[in-house]
């Protein structure tokens, strides 16, 4: 892998995923093999941030004293349009079988990507 595209992780506002050149497997975690064939150096591709979400989980104490301020606040698993899944934050008032978009705000002293309808 060497041309990384920034994201979230690294202070853009971008959620990446990967996609295998041989079998079309694609992946949310970077990796420099694809984990269902493996083959090597999956391409990168900017997600386009729309989603459905899989199932929700509203947090009400804080982990630790950084995430104390953003109580309550909900996580998510969404199923990308672009076929994986990931957890992020998003709305409280979020149900599972919602449309959603992702958007970017700040968590604990970092961006984090955000999902709304």
């Amino acid at each position: 892998m060497t041309d990384r595209i920034a994201d979230w992780t690294r202070g853009a506002e971008a959620i990446v995923y990967q996609s295998c050149g041989a079998c079309g497997n694609v992946q949310y975690f970077r990796r420099s093999f694809c984990a269902a064939c493996g083959a090597p150096d999956p391409l990168e591709k900017r997600a386009s941030g729309a989603g459905t979400v899989y199932a929700t989980s509203l947090v009400c104490r804080a982990a630790t004293p950084e995430t104390r301020a953003h109580v309550p606040y909900n996580i998510v698993l969404v199923d990308t349009v672009e076929g994986f899944r990931m957890m992020a934050h998003g709305a409280n008032d979020l149900s599972i079988g919602d449309s959603v978009t992702a958007s970017y705000r700040p968590f604990a002293g970092r961006l984090v990507p955000y999902f709304e309808k």
